[in-house]
């Protein structure tokens, strides 16, 4: 076997190269739509945080505020 082996013609590897370099763009592609969407869910994420922190601290408000008015746990209808 020399060096007109298929596998190592100019031809072949040509070819090769460029697979390559479909498979690369497309996996930076594909990165960068990952990395959209895990900032969009980090964002996420802190705006949920926040609102928890909202309403465990209006859950201690009202907790420390001594006795409830029955009224408040009437449904909206009546």
């Amino acid at each position: 076997m020399g060096m007109d082996h298929p596998q190592h013609s100019p031809q072949h590897i040509d070819q090769r190269l460029t697979e390559l370099e479909i498979k690369a763009s497309f996996t930076e592609d594909l990165l960068e739509q990952l990395n959209q969407i895990i900032i969009r869910q980090q964002k996420q994420i802190d705006q949920l945080v926040d609102e928890v922190l909202q309403l465990r601290e209006q859950s201690e408000l009202a907790a420390a505020g001594g006795p409830r008015n029955m009224r408040d746990d009437l449904p909206p209808h009546f």
